[in-house]
């Protein structure tokens, strides 16, 4: 059974850090890519970030480029998120997910199989 389990979610002032974690089990890691999405009140869920197999293609929301970076340890089984200037806009709750793709470079915006439970990340003013 596929476990998806994020961490490192918390309160944080405007233009501070956080780094989130996804630790995965039950699945080959390696076969799968990873992502980031978030939901924030009132709102829709959102493609944050995604990352492939291997780790060496990255895609991310105009919203986060240049604050965010997405990452992988495939020896480790776990995906991070490390977001940096935070702003009020970035209040959500984080999700991660997985998706079996065929291809090494490929990153989905979507259609993921496999979802964690959520890790709320609050921005105070």
């Amino acid at each position: 059974q596929v476990h998806l389990v994020e961490s490192g979610g918390g309160l944080v002032q405007a233009g501070g850090s956080l780094r989130l974690s996804c630790a995965a089990s039950g699945l080959f890691f390696s076969s799968y890519a990873m992502g980031w999405f978030r939901l924030a009140p009132g709102k829709e869920r959102e493609f944050v970030a995604g990352i492939s197999r291997s780790g060496g293609s990255t895609r991310y929301a105009d919203s986060v480029k240049g604050r965010f970076t997405i990452s992988r340890d495939n020896a480790k089984n776990s995906m991070y998120l490390q977001m940096n200037s935070l702003n009020l806009e970035d209040t959500a709750v984080y999700f991660c997910a997985a998706d079996r793709v065929t291809y090494s470079g490929t990153v989905p915006l979507n259609g993921y199989n496999y979802w964690g439970q959520g890790t709320q990340v609050t921005v105070s003013s």
